[in-house]
């Protein structure tokens, strides 16, 4: 006896099941960070140290569209430096800084959210080298304080920091409250830096850009003794 031919139904199931698969949402991940790095590049956010803000946006209006727009750049992997000193130069140390900082949790959220739902379930079955699942380990059951000290340290890019973070079984909160903690040095740092860039010899710059000089350094030592941990030796 013949078999019966699939019915709508199953096929509708077969098409939804394809689309929703770990690697269909892999591969629309993808293609949103492909078209966000090209929107940026087409953009040019590092206009706005030179350009400066648009003039129809003033006072909160012009904090808050900063912000998101902070926000949105960091997920298709603008450079954070670049953005706080423009925070710092367009609003001053101060403002900037408290700018700099919302957009810095809304773009790590985004970027968390982003690779939690759509990457998350396809990347974790890779995660079969020693280093990678010792670094998973570290994320997973101690994420605030791994994730704290990332944010402290510079030298790691943001996006992908957040992407990984995501992959992991971190929670949200302890990614989130860390990445508001650990990133007010830094970013107060670069604020003041382009608040002040005006004045290169001030104390305020020249303290600034100390800061930054001495915490990379702080970084890469770092890194250096912790290579054989993440190996695993």
């Amino acid at each position: 006896m013949p078999a019966p031919a699939a019915t709508p139904d199953g096929l509708a199931a077969r098409c939804t099941r394809v689309l929703f698969s770990p690697w269909s949402r892999l591969a629309l991940l993808l293609v949103l960070l492909a078209c966000a790095t090209s929107a940026m590049l087409l953009w040019r956010p590092q206009q706005l140290l030179s350009g400066g803000w648009p003039a129809q946006w003033s006072g909160p209006t012009a904090l808050v569209m900063f912000a998101v727009a902070y926000g949105v750049c960091t997920t298709a992997f603008v450079p954070r430096p670049v953005l706080n000193l423009a925070a710092g130069a367009l609003f001053g140390s101060q403002s900037g800084l408290v700018t700099a900082l919302a957009g810095t949790v809304l773009g790590a959220g985004l970027a968390f959210g982003l690779g939690r739902l759509l990457g998350q379930d396809a990347l974790r079955p890779l995660l079969r080298a020693r280093w990678l699942t010792a670094a998973d380990r570290q994320l997973s059951e101690h994420g605030f304080r791994s994730m704290l000290l990332i944010r402290l340290l510079p030298g790691l890019p943001f996006a992908a920091t957040n992407y990984c973070a995501a992959v992991s079984r971190m929670r949200w909160f302890p990614f989130l409250a860390a990445t508001a903690l650990g990133s007010v040095p830094n970013t107060a740092a670069y604020a003041v830096a382009g608040a002040r860039a005006s004045a290169p010899t001030s104390p305020a710059f020249l303290l600034s850009m100390g800061f930054i000089a001495v915490s990379g350094l702080v970084a890469v030592a770092i890194a250096w003794y912790k290579r054989k941990a993440l190996r695993g030796g």
